[in-house]
């Protein structure tokens, strides 16, 4: 395979799939991707730029077309015979959803060098790009069935049952789409707060999944056709052997640093679909923002890190420095997405006055450090994980490098450090300029545009800072746990992490020290008033039903029998008054 550095061209309709690829390809060494467009006109119109510069600029087109429209099939076939006709050594890479033999093979046919489905993992994708760029060809689907289609799939010593070969196609391409809607459901029941009626409505899809996959292999294939190929028709996907933390930590780790990262920032792309309503009862500074604006600052936030990173590996910092660097990493982050995200020379008019924005806005740098920065959690542990690829200790476990576990805590840590920094992103624009009017049609959600609500807003905040100073973060502290905030399925939520926290504990003072105080008397005292109670309330019950229930009952028994008594007086009176004289 050549070590020439490769430089692709991707086109994709998809802007969040765009975005995601790229920043996934940022950390692959020896790879560049020279243009990410949207449309097929676009994408013609840079490779004639470049045509004229340098031909050899681009040595691949990496391209989706359909989207599971047919017209969009046809347009995208439609592209692939121009694009080989005006540059026919130019290699072309097909990274779409399709699955369809048919359309693969009509690919294949006008000039296509390979397809790879989206979702197949990094390290495969890099090496399919490669393999492609390099003259190759390269179909991760039914290889033999779309690069010979004519050809006989018979061996020397077996004769194919009817349909045998429709059968087989049917079934693994029902498979295909039933393991990765089954995959996309597995990872929804592994986001932390999630309701619990989503959960068990999950739980129910991955059961009938699970039966249709097992389903499928009973009906479209025969017995002896399962036994010369052993396929699996078990109720569940064959479980791999489990490790101990021990046995994993002697494995050798299997991705590189910028490997690992791009996967854990591809997920986290991915989760940033997910709509950003905040789900807990915690106000947050990025609530005002309407939801593109909140999902473009993530976005920027999330690649301002990658840089970050990439800046930190080239200096070769050591693993030791982290911590002495992590209020300056931090507010380096910080300082970079107000100057990206509202632009470094940007200016608004207020009270007949032009002021620079990012210059007004950077004033409250220490305000932001200490209300939101600085009470980062974990911040020196996730990056860590990402430079030196070191196990992650958190919520009293550790965990391998290459674990699943440790990339889903990994995540929700990335997740948490974009929102805060974007809280802080947003904490001075309320402070100097909410109620400007330009900054409101640019920025603010509907619901929060009138000046009354606005500064019921700012109000909240500033009660969220007071319990969160006094009472929340030394409630936290005393309980050796970190708050963090999520993206889940529904919406921003909210999960704990276990972490020890007794030098905090000793440092408390004033009133949050009176808060842990008053927890621990609460905790000390709460067995014995409840015992107290139990007692208490067991002697009212004895006094209320054996002794007035009782005296009640008597009372009323003896009532009844009086009015028994005169009843039966004034019937004798009436007979005696009745005989005769």
């Amino acid at each position: 395979m050549s070590d020439r550095p490769l430089k692709l061209l991707l086109i994709d309709q998809d802007p969040i799939f765009r975005l995601g690829l790229r920043v996934a390809l940022e950390a692959i060494p020896n790879l560049e991707a020279i243009a990410v467009v949207e449309t097929d006109t676009v994408a013609l119109k840079i490779l004639a730029e470049i045509a004229e510069k340098d031909p050899n600029q681009v040595n691949l087109v990496v391209l989706e077309f359909g989207n599971g429209r047919t017209t969009s099939q046809q347009l995208g076939l439609q592209f692939c015979r121009q694009l080989r006709g005006l540059y026919p050594n130019l290699p072309i890479l097909l990274l779409s959803s399709i699955q369809e033999q048919g359309m693969l093979l009509a690919a294949k046919s006008v000039g296509v060098n390979g397809y790879c489905p989206k979702g197949t993992p990094l390290p495969e994708l890099v090496a399919a790009m490669q393999e492609v760029a390099d003259g190759g060809s390269y179909w991760l689907q039914d290889t033999e069935a779309i690069t010979t289609p004519n050809s006989s799939l018979l061996t020397p010593n077996s004769f194919p049952l009817p349909f045998s070969k429709l059968r087989n196609n049917l079934r693994l391409s029902g498979i295909a789409n039933i393991d990765a809607t089954l995959a996309a459901v597995t990872a929804q029941l592994q986001v932390p707060g999630l309701p619990v009626l989503d959960r068990a409505i999950l739980a129910g899809q991955r059961r009938e999944l699970l039966a249709a996959r097992w389903l499928l292999n009973r009906l479209l294939i025969l017995p002896q056709e399962r036994q010369e190929e052993q396929i699996p028709v078990a109720d569940e996907p064959p479980v791999t052997p489990s490790l101990s933390i021990q046995q994993r930590q002697t494995l050798s780790p299997l991705l590189s640093p910028g490997t690992l990262q791009s996967a854990l920032f591809t997920s986290c792309v991915t989760k940033l679909q997910f709509p950003l309503i905040n789900l807990t009862d915690i106000p947050l500074e990025i609530d005002i923002f309407r939801e593109d604006k909140k999902r473009e600052l993530l976005y920027l936030i999330l690649q301002k890190l990658s840089e970050q990173l990439d800046q930190l590996r080239a200096s070769q910092i050591e693993i030791n420095q982290l911590y002495e660097l992590k209020n300056t990493l931090i507010r380096d982050l910080w300082q970079v997405g107000i100057i990206e995200f509202f632009g470094k020379f940007s200016r608004i008019k207020v009270a007949n006055q032009n002021i620079e924005v990012v210059k007004l806005l950077l004033r409250n740098t220490e305000v932001v450090q200490r209300d939101i920065l600085q009470k980062i959690p974990l911040f020196c542990e996730l990056y860590s994980y990402l430079l030196f690829q070191t196990e992650l200790n958190i919520d009293n476990s550790s965990y391998p490098v290459v674990s699943p576990e440790a990339k889903s805590q990994a995540l929700m840590l990335l997740e948490n450090l974009l929102i805060q920094v974007a809280n802080g992103v947003v904490q001075p624009l309320l402070n100097y300029l909410a109620d400007v009017e330009e900054i409101k049609q640019n920025f603010y959600g509907r619901q929060l545009i009138s000046t009354r609500e606005i500064e019921r807003f700012r109000n909240d905040l500033s009660w969220k800072y007071r319990l969160k100073n006094y009472i929340n973060e030394p409630k936290a502290v005393f309980e050796s746990r970190y708050e963090l905030f999520v993206i889940a399925p529904r919406g921003i939520a909210t999960t704990s992490v276990y972490a020890p926290r007794n030098q905090e504990l000793v440092k408390l003072s004033n009133i949050p020290l009176i808060v842990t105080l008053l927890l621990e008397f609460s905790d000390a005292i709460a067995p014995r008033l409840k015992s107290l109670l139990a007692v208490f309330g067991s002697g009212i019950v004895f006094i209320l039903t054996q002794i007035v229930g009782r005296g009640l009952g008597l009372i009323g028994r003896g009532i009844l029998q009086g009015i028994g008594s005169v009843s039966s007086v004034e019937k004798n009176f009436r007979r005696n008054s009745d005989r005769p004289k």
